[in-house]
């Protein structure tokens, strides 16, 4: 997986997925490949993973008081390498300074997903695991393996800000600083729809089968990389045509397109695709006990300042949303990042992006006043 990834980033010339390619043209070395089994994992919903597996990278050293550690936990299909742009020397994150663990999610094709766990929970039978159960897996990860009872800081983007957001509300005196970029504490209607229409475009493909295919389901996944196109965007990016500046001079419109939609999600499968899907779709803090869907007290319960960072064209994750989250939330510092980028902003999608995420969070993590 991680050689196809590496291939999948390609070079900052050709326009491809651009989180992964923000992540892969940022620090060269990288985060260190571990694995964390969970024997016997009883996810929210009640089913039982005889061995949940939990994927992880780490950067750095962990201090002898075990007081230095940054959880950074994935975003959609991402693995380790999804945070590059954000750690280095010059960076907010300092491997030299910090302990860097980051989480990769259920469902990503290396962490326990429908592709690689075997019968009877393979495929279409695993369960759709929460945000929630991502949260308390690393959470064991955490204490369990490694001895760790305080976080520096909790940093996510996209679901991984939901993420972020939730270990605020699940273990809200377990970290000193929280950051969220480009994720909401809840997935509202809108998104809701949305993706349920990407879920549409990939099982129409008569080769899904209902999730028992014997090969991918190629028509299916290419459908849903152009619903996700159309969304990953803003308007104004479209008609500024950016994406001019990492394609080769010559490529028209309709080659990009075409390009992008081919590699979005190339060598993704499936049911692991519809499995975060369903995850992104459920989740809202107002649900953690004791809140009985209450959104309004879930957020204020949060007691760890937190640094909100939508972006400030996000279709996914509309910035009015965590606007009005924001109001709820005691300690919270709201910075929308002005970009064009649309979602992909807040994993740093243009040099811009990056510096202005780094910039906020890295004085944030230093405890200054914000910029």
């Amino acid at each position: 997986m991680m050689t196809r990834r590496a291939a999948l980033i390609g070079s900052a010339a050709m326009t491809t997925n651009p989180i992964r390619q923000a992540a892969a043209e940022a620090a060269p070395s990288g985060p260190v490949r571990h694995e964390f089994v969970i024997r016997d994992f009883v996810t929210e919903s009640g089913t039982v993973l005889p061995e949940a597996r939990i994927v992880y990278g780490t950067q750095g050293t962990l201090n002898a008081a075990r007081d230095n550690a940054v959880l950074l936990p994935s975003h959609y299909m991402a693995d380790m390498h999804g945070y590059d742009w954000l750690i280095g020397p010059g960076h907010a994150l300092d491997p030299g300074k910090l302990f860097l663990i980051t989480s990769e999610m259920f469902g990503n094709g290396r962490s326990s997903s429908p592709s690689n766990t075997p019968e009877p929970l393979h495929g279409p039978r695993f369960p759709v695991t929460t945000i929630r159960d991502n949260v308390d897996a690393v959470h064991r990860l955490l204490t369990g393996h490694f001895g760790i009872s305080h976080l520096r800081a909790v940093i996510g983007f996209s679901m991984g800000a939901q993420q972020a957001l939730q270990w605020g509300i699940s273990h809200p005196t377990f970290m000193d600083r929280i950051v969220a970029t480009s994720g909401t504490a809840k997935t509202y209607g809108h998104g809701i729809v949305r993706l349920d229409g990407q879920i549409a475009a990939l099982t129409a493909d008569a080769a899904f089968d209902g999730g028992n295919y014997t090969a991918q389901p190629t028509r299916g996944i290419l459908a849903t990389a152009l619903v996700w196109l159309g969304w990953l965007y803003s308007q104004e990016w479209w008609r500024q045509e950016l994406w001019r500046n990492d394609n080769p001079p010559g490529t028209t419109f309709r080659q990009a397109v075409e390009r992008l939609t081919a590699q979005f999600f190339e060598g993704d499968d499936a049911n692991d695709l519809i499995l975060q899907m369903r995850c992104w779709q459920q989740h809202d803090v107002g649900h953690t006990p004791p809140f009985a869907g209450n959104l309004q007290a879930a957020l204020g319960s949060i007691t760890a300042p937190l640094l909100y960072m939508p972006s400030a064209t996000d279709l996914y994750f509309p910035a009015d949303e965590a606007r009005d989250e924001a109001r709820f939330i005691r300690r919270c510092t709201f910075k929308p990042i002005p970009s064009l980028w649309g979602h992909p902003a807040g994993a740093g999608a243009s040099p811009a992006d990056a510096r202005f995420l780094n910039d906020h969070i890295g004085a944030f993590m230093d405890g200054k006043p914000a910029l």
